[in-house]
């Protein structure tokens, strides 16, 4: 990735952006196609790494929810030990945090790991015939007002300013934590490829 990149999921309205920021900023705009809020990526900026579970596969699972917490449980496995508070993976029904429409790393959802119940790792997953892809993503530093500063923070009267800003990201500050806060920092995709299972075949594939 030679800039950073603002991905929207699939469902969301790109009126959520703030055009003039974007621009000014040089960031590229893009949509992907699983669902989820926003994610702001940047050269070296985090872990991205998408997994495949093909259809009729020794891990495919038929129901969304487990396969996220599969490859939840993956990403924890691969993590170091002695990170900054108990290391978790989420199970159960979503939980939105402030302005849920916006950005990803503001609620949880299945599979999501979370250090002293900060996400860590967020994940996102499109589903097809043919399987499930679970797109994860880690960020080095968790930086809420980088992503922040390039959404419309609300709507009304005086919306979007720079109050309604500062609030959302006061508000996104504590719900989430990078991989250098949690004392990980040499974590890397390789890292990920040794904890899955044995059994399939896993080849790692840097787009």
């Amino acid at each position: 990735m030679d800039r950073p990149t603002l991905v929207l999921g699939s469902t969301q309205d790109v009126s959520i952006v703030d055009r003039a920021r974007l621009q000014a900023a040089g960031v590229r705009l893009v949509r992907r196609r699983s669902g989820g809020g926003a994610v702001l990526l940047g050269p070296r900026s985090q872990v991205w790494v998408d997994i495949w579970l093909p259809k009729g596969d020794v891990w495919w699972s038929a129901e969304p929810r487990r396969s996220a917490e599969l490859v939840g449980q993956w990403w924890a496995a691969s993590l170091p030990r002695g990170l900054v508070g108990p290391l978790t993976v989420h199970r159960g029904p979503s939980v939105p945090g402030p302005r849920p429409d916006r950005v990803c790393f503001g609620g949880v959802g299945a599979g999501e790991v979370l250090v002293a119940a900060r996400k860590l790792v967020g994940l996102a997953q499109w589903r097809s015939r043919e399987g499930a892809l679970v797109h994860g993503c880690a960020y080095r530093v968790w930086d809420p007002a980088a992503i922040a500063d390039l959404l419309v923070a609300g709507t009304g009267p005086g919306c979007p300013g720079a109050g309604a800003r500062a609030q959302l990201v006061a508000a996104l500050a504590g719900r989430a934590v990078g991989l250098e806060e949690v004392r990980a920092p040499g974590w890397t995709a390789d890292s990920l490829l040794r904890a899955l299972p044995d059994e399939g075949s896993w080849e790692i594939v840097d787009a």
